[in-house]
């Protein structure tokens, strides 16, 4: 599907997630993540009314994201690209729009989490203007029972962030 998606020209768009949309975002998680949300999870944030969107590209799901609004900042939950679609961009395309989603909320920052050992994430929100403010201890699962590190990093949010993808 890379190739297709690479080589042709596409009408791609946004489209809220909604329940209807569960199974094949529940599959997409599952394919994409060693420690995947659950459907609970998407079910839980759909009923809180988080931002969760839906990138397609000629009916074809490229990825997702669900964000929650707080006062002046959004935290970044869940990002995923299709495995197949990896490393064409469409991270950055939803970091754009989650950032100027974020922005008409009247945030002035963006928050995030991505795992210690996740350096190809992390390196994609670095290139997005993100700086690393701090690490949780032990805060995402691992294998066997153990836990992991996650890095905690902030966009700040103004008038080209979603335009330029830096601060």
């Amino acid at each position: 599907m890379s190739a297709q998606i690479s080589s042709q020209a596409l009408t791609v768009r946004f489209e809220a997630m909604t329940e209807h949309h569960l199974d094949a975002v529940t599959v997409m998680e599952q394919q994409a993540h060693p420690h995947p949300w659950q459907r609970r999870h998407f079910v839980d944030c759909l009923a809180s009314a988080y931002e969760a969107q839906l990138l397609m590209a000629d009916g074809t799901l490229l990825g997702y994201f669900v964000a929650m609004k707080g006062v002046e900042e959004v935290h970044l939950l869940n990002i995923t690209v299709s495995p197949d679609c990896q490393r064409l961009g469409w991270a950055r395309v939803m970091l754009d729009a989650l950032a100027l989603w974020s922005r008409g909320q009247g945030a002035q920052w963006l928050w995030l989490e991505a795992r210690v050992s996740n350096t190809r994430a992390i390196r994609v929100y670095t290139a997005h203007g993100f700086r690393t403010v701090g690490v949780r201890r032990q805060y995402y699962p691992s294998a066997q029972g153990q836990r992991e590190d996650a890095v905690v990093m902030s966009l700040k949010l103004n008038a080209s962030t979603a335009l330029e993808g830096s601060p």
